[in-house]
């Protein structure tokens, strides 16, 4: 109980205590602060050995506070620059910068720095989970599927660089803002697809991860100068996919694609919130590859059944989205709506501009939508041979096991 305690406030603690310290002391002694906030983690786990205080956030909190004055110290022992407080007035601000509304302004502008586009895009989500959500090296390399040293060696290169260069611990505003908004939005979503469609071997769907790419994206949408189209597009397609979590694996561990998903169990306060977010979204006339995905979701969860879906609004939808992201994944959907559609000659056209090594880790889904393909044009020893080079290159066993059980299907 209490391992589990300590280890639950500081997945949702040690990004806050960590944003408020680097906040009083500066992006140059970020290493110092993590430090200080394990440590008391440390601390709070020994303590609470015998009984776990009343109030575990005020008591971490209180930790924190006099965190500070221990940094302090060991700062001036080190004659490094550090700011000018020890009591009075300067105390007195410190105490207000752990009050709610600036521990989440200091949330905001780490994810900012976590999110730099100076940064290596590779280095921006490990900096993200680590700094801002508080997952450990270990939960990042398990949840990117990297190795821990190579996680441990995105961290450090993220660090020294923010340590080394002109990045500020501000939230940016004016023209700087779009392009730096954009990352932000970028690592988020990729933290929730890492979520909602996991690359772990037993695990499809991880929980926690779209949870805290929510969590962060409200963060935006609450503050005036972030609260943009764009963050509230990306709030409202989080929404909308959440609502369907509980509905992708059946009590089998099985996995359900949409047409066999219960819709009567998709959660319907999420998808008003969605609603709610995206009317927000349209208010300007400027959309985003959020906007277009949420409508496309929206569409789904319209939709009473699988057979009642408005394939020709998405496939429309998807086209927009394309015109403004050229990709790969999003010619698959295209050839896959266009299957539904039961146009073969427009689905062709879209597998063939395709190259299935673009869409690396997720290549699988284009052999399997081929097999489809095939299977509907009758010729069923193509399906079967795309269909077992999906097996050969799917990483997921839930999926594997899903793939396994179409192929039997064609075989019948």
């Amino acid at each position: 109980m209490q391992t589990k305690l300590i280890d639950h406030l500081f997945r949702h603690h040690s990004g806050k205590m960590v944003a408020v310290l680097t906040r009083i002391f500066g992006l140059s002694n970020l290493e110092i602060v993590e430090d200080a906030v394990q440590d008391t983690f440390i601390k709070a786990s020994i303590s609470w050995r015998n009984q776990i205080p009343e109030n575990p956030e005020a008591w971490l909190t209180k930790a924190a506070k006099n965190r500070v004055l221990d940094i302090f110290r060991k700062l001036q022992s080190e004659k490094k620059q550090v700011p000018n407080f020890s009591t009075g007035i300067d105390a007195i601000a410190i105490h207000d910068l752990f009050l709610d509304s600036e521990i989440e302004d200091a949330q905001l502008r780490m994810i900012f720095t976590a999110c730099h586009p100076q940064l290596q895009p590779k280095d921006r989500i490990a900096f993200a989970l680590k700094t801002v959500a508080g997952f450990s090296s270990k939960e990042i390399a398990s949840a990117l599927l990297l190795k821990e040293e190579t996680v441990k060696k995105r961290l450090v290169r993220a660090r020294k660089y923010i340590q080394k260069s002109d990045i500020t611990f501000s939230i940016p505003q004016g023209k700087e803002l779009p392009t730096r908004i954009e990352s932000v939005l970028e690592v988020l979503y990729l933290i929730f697809n890492e979520g909602f469609h996991s690359n772990r071997k037993e695990i499809l769907v991880r929980k926690d991860l779209c949870g805290e790419a929510m969590r962060l994206c409200k963060l935006l949408i609450k503050n005036k100068h972030t609260s943009v189209a764009a963050s509230y597009a990306l709030f409202a397609l989080m929404c909308f996919h959440a609502a369907r979590l509980d509905t992708k694996i059946n009590i089998d561990n099985e996995v359900l694609d949409l047409k066999n998903q219960d819709r009567s169990k998709w959660h319907f306060p999420l998808i008003q919130l969605g609603n709610v977010m995206m009317s927000k979204a349209v208010d300007l006339d400027e959309f985003s590859c959020y906007h277009y995905e949420a409508a496309i979701a929206s569409e789904h969860l319209k939709a009473a059944n699988f057979r009642d879906t408005d394939w020709e609004k998405i496939l429309y939808w998807y086209e927009c989205l394309y015109e403004l992201q050229p990709m790969p994944s999003h010619l698959l959907t295209m050839a896959v709506v266009c299957l539904q559609l039961n146009n073969y000659i427009k689905a062709s056209f879209y597998f063939d501009k395709i190259n299935p090594n673009d869409l690396e880790q997720r290549s699988y889904l284009y052999y399997s939508a081929k097999s489809d393909y095939y299977a509907a044009m009758g010729k069923k020893s193509e399906a079967i041979k795309s269909i077992d080079t999906a097996l050969e290159k799917v990483t997921n066993q839930l999926e594997k096991s899903y793939l396994e059980k179409k192929k039997k299907n064609i075989l019948a």
